[in-house]
């Protein structure tokens, strides 16, 4: 790949990443869409969201639900060294910028770069791994819970959609490769 294939590469990141940036420019300042979007960010923060769901579902004392619960909890800490500690550091892209007074809720203030979303990646091993424990409902839940919290990295102007991208693309490789390595029966 030379100098070309990359600036042609970059300038087709970009305009997505505008494009999906309209999209939801349009959605900003809708009271429904901020308070989903604000909170589903925040439970997502530390793999928080996931964790408690992973708890619940062990509350029940059934064996695999507690021995899936270890195995989560392993894995998104796992994932979170492997893209807040190497890839981000490794790739180094910044976050957008924000006007102050742009994001209308409080949110926590990530310490590391962009690419790829920590959020996006633990929301897509978190659906894999405890979507193992239930039916198609509960993975449905999972997944649209996971697209939330995805999505509201975009919303609330901390990643940019091909950072969300990156995400889900790395959680789908860690959450196939945790199921793989570590079956739960």
């Amino acid at each position: 790949m030379d100098g070309a294939d990359v600036d042609r590469a970059l300038g087709f990141v970009n305009r997505f990443d505008d494009r999906v940036e309209l999209l939801f420019e349009k959605l900003r300042g809708r009271r429904w869409a901020d308070r989903t979007f604000y909170t589903a960010s925040q439970l997502g923060d530390w793999g928080l969201l996931w964790l408690l769901l992973g708890a619940l579902a062990a509350l029940g004392g059934a064996g695999r639900a507690e021995r899936n619960l270890l195995r989560l909890a392993a894995v998104l800490g796992l994932d979170s060294m492997f893209v807040n500690g190497l890839l981000k550091s490794l790739i180094g892209r910044s976050r957008p910028t924000v006007d102050d007074g742009a994001r209308l809720h409080y949110l926590r203030q990530p310490l590391t770069t962009a690419f790829p979303s920590g959020h996006a990646s633990s929301a897509v091993v978190a659906a894999m791994l405890l979507g193992e424990l239930g039916g198609r409902r509960w993975r449905g839940v999972l997944w649209l819970l996971g697209a939330t919290v995805a999505l509201s990295r975009i919303h609330v102007r901390i990643h940019h959609a091909s950072d969300v991208v990156g995400g889900l693309l790395t959680g789908t490789v860690l959450g196939r490769l945790a199921r793989r390595l570590w079956p739960l029966d």
